[in-house]
Formats: C-alpha cells, structure tokens, sequence
C-alpha cells in the first residue's frame, strides 16, 4: 500500500505540474490572443482612416474637375460598404438645382459626357494618391469624346492645370481640335494610300 501510496502520488504531483505548466501556456496563450486583437482592430482602424482618407481626397479632386468644366453645381461622392467581407465602392453624382440635391449615378446624370470627365479625374486621383505611379507622364487616349463643345474647352484647361500643378506631361490622342490647341507640340496623323503620315501640327497657324 506505501508502495502504490507513492506511485499514485508521485503521478498526482507530475500531473499538477503538467496542470500548472498548461494553464501557464494557456494565460499566454490567452494574453497572446487579446493582444492580436488589439492588433486587429488597431490595424481594421488605421485602414478605415487611410480609406476615408484617400476618399476625402478623390471626392475633391473629381468634384473639382466636374465643377471647372460643368458648372459649380456639380459634386462627387463615393459610398463605401463592405459586401461578402470585400470593400465596396458606389459612385455617385450629386446635381444641386435650386437648393435641391439629386443624387444620382453618373452614366444618369448628364449623359456619357459626365462619365467621361469623371474616368478621367478618377485616373489622375488614384494615380496622386498612390506611390506606384511618381513620376511619368499621362497618357490618354480620346480622354472626355462625349463632352459638348460647350464643355471641351474647360476640360482642355483642366488637362493644362493638371500638367501644371502635378508636374506631369500629358501626352494624348485625339480627335478634338480643342484639345490639341493646349498642346506645346502636336502631331497630325493622316492616311493617305494605305500610309500613315505623321507631321508636326501647329494648331496656330491654322
């Protein structure tokens, strides 16, 4: 009986001590668990700050663009959502008309002329507000073709400013007289017998 007295409690000592070294690694565990919580909710908070951020910023710029070329009546707004865990973005076209707001989606607002000018800012927000793209030039192609001629003049003064301001070089195709008159150089291209000839265009002396 001392024997087996001395076995069972020699089992119950290692035992508790497994217990002991298990409800340690278990407080650690457990402190482990609420610091990558804070961790988590640390970082959910720093993205959800950088994203209203980076909004804020885009909403600006293409409310500015659409305000310079369509009228002050004009703003931008992005909805943000999370669907199926996936962060969402909903765009949209406020038109203020005798102090009453309509919001609508842009390709409802004023036609594909609206929906053109903002691809047009949404690319150069995105490409300001990123570190992907620092330097280099912009390149568009037919940016803004279903803008009115009553407009195209304020987006060509935009592409001039936006050049200016980011200190970018625009370099574009086109159709449209208008814009190719902001240009410091122009190239026409013309086929003639199943060739493309290309020569310098000065849209001064035309």
């Amino acid at each position: 009986l001392i024997i087996e007295y001395s076995v069972k409690k020699s089992i119950k000592e290692k035992l508790e001590n497994e217990l002991t070294i298990k409800q340690n690694e278990l407080e650690q565990a457990t402190n482990l668990i609420d610091i990558l919580e804070q961790v988590r909710f640390l970082l959910q908070r720093t993205s959800e700050y950088a994203r209203e951020q980076i909004k804020q910023q885009i909403e600006m710029l293409v409310t500015h663009c659409l305000q310079f070329v369509f009228g002050p009546n004009l703003e931008f707004e992005i909805e943000l959502s999370e669907v199926r865990g996936k962060a969402n973005a909903e765009f949209y076209v406020i038109s203020t008309y005798d102090d009453v707001k309509i919001k609508t989606k842009p390709q409802d607002a004023r036609g594909g002329g609206i929906v053109d000018v903002i691809s047009l800012a949404l690319r150069i927000a995105v490409i300001q507000s990123t570190n992907t793209y620092k330097e280099g030039p912009l390149i568009l192609d037919e940016p803004a073709k279903h803008v009115s001629n009553e407009y195209i003049g304020n987006v060509a003064q935009f592409l001039k400013q936006i050049s200016d301001i980011f200190h970018r070089q625009v370099i574009m195709v086109t159709h449209n007289q208008y814009l190719s008159e902001i240009a410091d150089l122009a190239y026409k291209v013309e086929l003639k017998n199943g060739v493309s000839e290309v020569v310098v265009y000065n849209t001064l002396e035309q």
